[in-house]
């Protein structure tokens, strides 16, 4: 079997295991609310009859950015039949399957020109007499741009930013937003976002500024299908991105990271627990797999600023040395707080700085930088649910975007020793994802997805100045994704 078969094959397997994940887990698409609730507070309409109106629990998928193609919406809930009918905004959607059980779910196609502008659509269900009549509605959500950014960067000249949008659905595939930076900091979008692969979770630049990377980790919750890494060209003058493939990574591809030389790239997967490895061809920027290597729970993957050392995050923190060619070689694991999950490494190359999302805190060690290995300096605080760490290109602060307490904690960084020193916080949003700073020093990104619980973020960017002297981050202003 071929590679495209095989993916379109297990892409098919996993839109049933979503289903199945949502009968049986309970688990809601992006926006819902939660078993039997109404979101906007209206309530089914009273039967006059023999048939129970009908109840809307929740939906397979509740957002979709605009201009999205059309897709199967399925709809759970209670007192359904095999009359009743999906609509949307008040009019009938052609309704197909329906299914008796607990909960009972009815199918409905939703065609591209619902989704052509941005806005909120209210789903209903309708079951003709006798009785029966209108459920309660559920709200669905067109975004104007990418739904649920997930990461943020910069090209090296800090001219560009890109985001990685994970997508509501395995009918809303991920992308990435891209937009060019003011002098002031500001973000200016570029028509898009670009299409990606299903569940796109972190984006890299190539250190020549020529080539993007988007590690995709495949169908998040439904289940492991291959995850997969998409290729882009940058135009060099206005940073729009051209699409140039994709390549298969492993189970779970949640980061993904370039080494200095711009020669290899490495894509960290949490549910196989390993690293894919590859070689770049730097004339056309295409990846070429170079097989995997274990690394315990492998959520982050970050190159040492020498490219000589890699660093994962997941059961610990895994160590390896770059060889000649690329491949990696196991120099140990280190322990770190629960649930490490994003790693940085200082821009000398000797302190390395481990977020803990079950924690809240950062381990911090010195590194060896003959051997590579990590010497643990202790932690620090931060705030609740720490998913993503960054060091300021002066090596003098460190961030932290922080998941639940909805904040960034801003540290100072020791030039002998390497320990951080709290210098407060500073609000993000609502679900703070990922944090990038730009060259300059001068200005930090932070991104606002969707959390681990299905909360809604507000699918923004958060942009803040940087106090040279201080550290502190001061809060500009958003942009949509």
């Amino acid at each position: 079997m071929g590679w495209i078969s095989l993916r379109a094959l297990v892409k098919s397997i996993a839109t049933l295991m979503l289903v199945a994940a949502i009968i049986g887990l309970g688990i809601l698409g992006c926006g819902s609310r939660g078993s039997g609730a109404s979101s906007n507070g209206s309530n089914p309409t009273p039967s006059n009859g023999s048939n129970p109106a009908p109840e809307i629990a929740n939906l397979n998928q509740s957002c979709a950015p605009a201009g999205a193609q059309g897709f199967t919406l399925v709809v759970f809930g209670s007192n359904f039949s095999s009359s009743s009918v999906v609509r949307w905004n008040g009019s009938d959607r052609p309704t197909g399957a329906f299914a008796s059980g607990a909960p009972e779910l009815l199918s409905a196609q939703i065609p591209a020109s619902d989704l052509a502008a941005p806005g909120e659509a209210f789903i209903t269900v309708f079951t003709p007499p006798p009785g029966a009549g209108s459920s309660n509605s559920e709200p669905f959500l067109i975004t104007p741009g990418g739904v649920n950014p997930q990461s943020v960067t910069l090209d090296p000249s800090g001219r560009f930013v890109y985001v990685a949008n994970y997508g509501c659905s395995l009918q809303n595939p991920g992308n990435v937003s891209m937009y060019t930076t003011n002098s002031n900091g500001t973000l200016a979008s570029i028509a898009g976002p670009v299409t990606a692969d299903f569940g796109s979770r972190a984006v890299v630049v190539h250190p020549s500024g020529k080539f993007a990377y988007v590690a995709n980790d495949a169908f998040g919750f439904a289940g492991c299908g291959p995850g997969s890494v998409s290729m882009y060209a940058i135009n060099a003058t206005t940073g729009g991105l051209t699409s140039m493939g994709t390549i298969d990574a492993g189970c779970g591809a949640d980061s993904i990271a370039t080494a200095p030389s711009g020669k290899y790239a490495y894509v960290a997967n949490a549910c196989e627990g390993d690293v894919s490895m590859y070689s770049i061809d730097t004339t056309t920027g295409a990846l070429t797999s170079l097989g995997p290597i274990a690394a315990g729970g492998a959520t982050s993957v970050t190159v040492d600023p020498t490219g000589k050392f890699v660093y994962v995050a997941g059961s610990g923190v895994s160590i390896f040395s770059v060889s000649a060619t690329g491949p990696l070689t196991s120099v140990g694991v280190v322990a770190a707080g629960a649930g490490p999950t994003s790693v940085a490494i200082d821009p000398t190359g000797k302190f390395a700085y481990v977020a803990n999302l079950r924690s809240n805190d950062v381990s911090m060690y010195s590194i060896d930088t003959t051997m590579g290995n990590l010497t643990s300096m202790g932690s620090i605080s931060a705030g609740t649910g720490p998913i993503s760490v960054t060091v300021d290109p002066t090596g003098k602060f460190v961030y932290v975007a922080n998941s639940f307490s909805k904040n960034v904690s801003m540290f100072t960084i020791n030039a002998t020793t390497g320990v951080l020193t709290s210098i407060g916080t500073v609000a993000a949003g609502s679900y703070p994802t990922s944090i990038a700073v730009h060259p300059s020093g001068q200005f930090a990104y932070v991104t606002d997805g969707i959390s681990v619980l299905g909360n809604p973020g507000s699918n923004n960017v958060s942009i803040y100045s940087i106090d040279a002297t201080t550290g502190v981050l001061t809060l500009m202003g958003t942009t949509g994704t």
